[in-house]
């Protein structure tokens, strides 16, 4: 077994094992704010056909090199969720303040 690296290393085809093992997948996407360093979760494969799980980080017990492994037996895994992409952010700013030409064309 490697050592334990950051969630930040994970990348999209690495394995992903469950308690006992076994081999349940590859990782498809990570979920999380990098900027904030926030860990989400994980979009797991765990078929070519289907739809990817999604792993809440709490679920997630070690990361070493090319592997993510559970704290969830392969049952577990099974009844996890559809992931869904979550919806962009997006920053609502403040209006601009008036500049100082509008303001002397509606003084009176």
């Amino acid at each position: 077994m490697g050592d334990p690296v950051s969630w930040f290393m994970i990348e999209p085809g690495w394995k992903v094992l469950a308690a006992d093992g076994s081999e349940v997948g590859q990782v498809d996407e990570v979920a999380g704010d990098s900027n904030e360093d926030i860990f989400n979760g994980l979009a797991v494969a765990t078929s070519v056909a289907g739809k990817p799980r999604y792993v809440p980080a709490e679920q997630v017990a070690e990361i070493t090199e090319g592997v993510v492994r559970l704290s969830l037996g392969p049952d577990g895994v099974d009844r996890l969720e559809e992931y869904v992409e979550p919806a962009p952010s997006v920053q609502i700013e403040p209006p601009a303040p008036p500049r100082e030409g509008w303001r002397r064309f509606f003084r009176r």
